[in-house]
């Protein structure tokens, strides 16, 4: 296992080009040498341009950064009818072809139909603001999304529709697809009109969705955040679902941020001071064999660092002196 680094986080700004000399200097001064990308330019047939691909790979190998994974986008689970779903799998096949041909490992993506909610700020340790949320208590008056009611049997629908045709062609092209948890987790249901895959047990969709297609192809960017804003304690209950997946090897890729908080009321903090347990997480990690990358996720703002370059780095450290920590407590 090994830090990496993605979109969160750019140097020039979020717009930059991610293999840049700029961006890629700065991930290796932080000991970063796996990159997740976004891939924003298309080609006539609306997957990604092979053109782009090959220069991204092109740019990292000249620097000795391996290209690992891509984030794609959430159009297909917005899609109300069989005709719009199938015309964005059939993109997202010959994504896959076109990642494998490059030397891409996973496909990172996250099924939003309610955008990422949070709804407070909160003062930080040096001036920093901390971005949270709190279920509303008038949530029932919220309006709907775009995308109107979506029952959570339509949400799984959608889900099964996508692995059932996916999946296979991920193991087809050996380019492993991993789901990033919906954040929050356990909104109830008919929150903005759409009863999530992830509500109401986290643990419980995690399970569900993994064994709809169970494959190695299938499997997760587990961002221990989200998961964590997900349980009522937890410290002790994310232990047990790194383990679960961990196990089954269907941790594609970790996003490593910390909360404060629980349920329906959280806060997104620096690594060191929330309450999850990140070393404890990370010998699990290493028990259960994971090989990919650990990234830093979601770090607090500050005025000073527009482009959150210094979090960043921050969690960059963090990570790469876990690693360091766990491996020297097997290494003899």
């Amino acid at each position: 296992m090994h830090v990496g680094g993605d979109y969160h986080s750019v140097a020039g700004g979020s717009r930059a080009d991610m293999v840049s000399k700029a961006n890629l200097e700065f991930n290796l001064r932080h000991g970063v040498r796996h990159l997740t990308v976004q891939v924003r330019k298309k080609a006539e047939d609306g997957a990604w341009d092979p053109t782009e691909l090959a220069r991204m790979r092109e740019n990292c190998d000249r620097h000795g950064v391996v290209l690992e994974a891509i984030r794609m986008e959430p159009t297909y689970i917005l899609q109300k009818d069989a005709a719009g779903r199938d015309r964005e799998i059939d993109i997202m096949k010959r994504n896959l072809e076109r990642a494998a041909r490059v030397g891409v490992q996973v496909i990172t993506y996250h099924w939003t139909v309610i955008p990422i909610r949070r709804n407070r700020k909160t003062p930080g340790r040096g001036g920093s603001t901390y971005a949270g949320f709190a279920l509303e208590a008038d949530w029932k008056s919220l309006p709907h999304t775009p995308s109107g009611r979506v029952s959570h049997a339509e949400y799984w629908d959608r889900i099964r529709y996508f692995l059932e045709r996916v999946v296979p062609a991920a193991r087809d092209n050996n380019v492993k697809l991993a789901c990033h948890p919906y954040d929050p987790p356990g909104l109830p249901f008919g929150y903005q009109g759409t009863d999530n895959w992830d509500s109401p047990a986290i643990f419980e969709a995690i399970r569900q969705y993994e064994a709809i297609v169970d494959s190695p192809f299938n499997g997760f960017q587990l961002c221990l955040g989200t998961v964590g804003e997900g349980l009522r304690k937890p410290r002790t209950e994310i232990l047990p679902i790194v383990e679960y997946l961990g196990r089954k090897g269907k941790i594609h890729q970790i996003h490593m941020r910390n909360i404060r908080g629980a349920l329906h009321n959280f806060e997104e903090v620096y690594p060191d001071e929330g309450d999850l347990d990140l070393l404890a997480i990370t010998r699990i990690l290493r028990d259960t064999q994971f090989a990919l990358s650990i990234c830093p996720d979601h770090m607090p703002h500050h005025p000073d660092d527009p482009e959150q370059l210094q979090a960043f780095a921050f969690g960059y450290g963090y990570i790469r002196a876990l690693l360091q920590m766990v491996n020297a407590e097997v290494s003899g």
